[in-house]
C-alpha cells in the first residue's frame, strides 16, 4: 500500500490533518484531523513510500508501550478508514 499522490500531512493551529493538494486531490474537499498515534503512523507511511500494516503496527510497538495485537488492530482499523476515505491505494 502507499498514500495516494497528493494527500500530505500538516499543521492547522495545532492539529494533525490530512489535506489534498493539486489535481491529483481536487475532488477531495476537506481535511481529515488525526490523533497523535494516526499522525505518526501516516508519518511513517509517507517516509516508508510502499508499507504493510504489519510494518506499521512493528513500529508502533517500538514507539509506544503498546501490545502487539493491539497495534496491529488499531492500525488496521486506521488504515480501513484511510481506503474508506481513498487516501491511499
Amino acid at each position: 500500500m502507499r498514500i495516494k499522490k497528493g494527500f500530505v500531512l500538516r499543521e492547522v493551529c495545532g492539529q494533525s490533518v490530512i489535506v489534498g493538494e493539486g489535481l491529483d486531490a481536487i475532488n477531495f474537499g476537506r481535511m481529515l484531523s488525526l490523533n497523535e498515534t494516526a499522525a505518526w503512523i501516516w508519518k511513517k507511511a509517507a517516509e516508508a513510500g510502499e508499507f504493510t500494516v504489519e510494518e506499521l503496527a512493528e513500529g508502533l510497538c517500538e514507539v509506544y508501550d503498546v501490545a502487539p495485537e493491539r497495534a496491529l488492530n488499531d492500525v488496521r482499523t486506521t488504515i480501513e478508514k484511510w481506503r474508506e476515505l481513498d487516501v491511499i491505494e
